[in-house]
């Protein structure tokens, strides 16, 4: 990634943005391509066949040493010694609240964590206040290209470019697969419920692999996707995004993410205050909204209940989409709504 002083920076993938006439925009200290064209046909093309997008903003810090496992078990809030490869998990505050949501790789002899784009300064630094024992952590974000191929034709495209048994790469799991001609790390991951694959790249690999994937993706008439369709997809399938739904305000059982959260692993980070929270019962909830009447809910619009009184915000929404039949939106902290997810 590249950027002078005050600028934004550039992802390893830009000038092919450029060349593609994508609309760009600033997000996360990066000039990312929000659409190629239509949003709409961008998320369809997703759904229905198979996209690229170029997720290089995103955060990659290594966690290395022999007291790692003890270490990520006090600063994330799932079960780092669970059986499996990675894991959607969070760092918390004391208090139960985020700090970030992220996916948490256990490698060889490492761990890497993949975390938001606009967090990636915040996390570091929060992470090293809370180091202990022999780890050491390291912030290689600027040394990765990143890109996702996502829906149901992902596979049978990857499947072009690599001898790898894709098949046997289940959901959650990473490997080292041989990719035009390099080792590179794969993960069967992404953030719009469709089958696909996450691919990580060093930078001397960028331009290989992204011509790679788009001159075999011709023959399946391959979308390239932008954060605008990236928010539509991930929306409809109630992925909670950092900043938007979930904050230094929202805990992790009110985000409704309990799942992740391991309380019989022990100690760590916010254990105490979620489980007095668990106890006295969660008073609010992160939740998806269907509105009946035509409207246009934007980020930050109060709702109400039937009586007049404010009882949340909306978080995300989005006007009608591609299988969605009316607006929707997320909003926190909501009590008196009709959920459709």
């Amino acid at each position: 990634m590249t950027a002078t002083d005050g600028a934004l920076k550039k992802t390893p993938f830009h000038a092919y943005h450029l060349e593609r006439r994508a609309k760009m925009v600033p997000f996360a200290g990066y000039d990312m391509p929000v659409h190629y064209g239509s949003m709409t046909a961008e998320h369809q093309a997703v759904r229905s066949n198979v996209g690229l997008f170029d997720l290089s903003h995103m955060g990659e810090i290594l966690v290395r040493g022999a007291d790692s496992l003890a270490y990520l078990q006090k600063v994330t809030c799932n079960d780092v010694s669970a059986p499996g490869q990675i894991q959607y998990t969070a760092l918390l505050y004391e208090n139960g609240t985020f700090v970030d949501d992220l996916l948490l790789y256990r490698m060889a002899d490492h761990f890497l964590m993949v975390v938001n784009a606009s967090n990636i300064a915040k996390d570091f630094a929060w992470l090293e206040a809370q180091l202990e024992g022999d780890v050491t952590l390291d912030n290689q974000s600027d040394h990765y290209g990143l890109l996702a191929l996502q829906g149901p034709n992902a596979e049978r495209l990857l499947d072009e470019i690599t001898d790898y048994d894709l098949k046997s790469l289940k959901n959650f799991e990473h490997a080292q697969i041989s990719l035009c001609g390099a080792p590179t790390l794969i993960s069967r991951t992404g953030y719009t419920g469709e089958d696909g694959f996450e691919i990580y790249l060093r930078p001397d690999q960028t331009d290989t692999v992204w011509k790679s994937i788009t001159s075999a993706g011709e023959k399946y008439d391959l979308n390239l996707i932008g954060l605008g369709a990236r928010d539509t997809l991930r929306l409809e399938m109630k992925m909670a995004l950092y900043g938007n739904d979930i904050d230094q305000t929202t805990s992790a059982l009110e985000a409704g993410l309990s799942w992740i959260v391991k309380f019989d692993k022990g100690t760590f980070i916010g254990r105490d205050a979620l489980l007095a929270q668990k106890k006295a019962g969660v008073k609010r909830k992160l939740v998806c909204i269907e509105f009946s009447e035509r409207c246009v809910p934007r980020q930050g619009y109060t709702l109400h209940d039937s009586a007049g009184a404010e009882i949340g915000a909306v978080a995300t929404a989005k006007i009608p989409k591609p299988a969605i039949a009316s607006p929707v939106a997320m909003g926190r902290p909501c009590t008196v709504v009709r959920l459709i997810c």
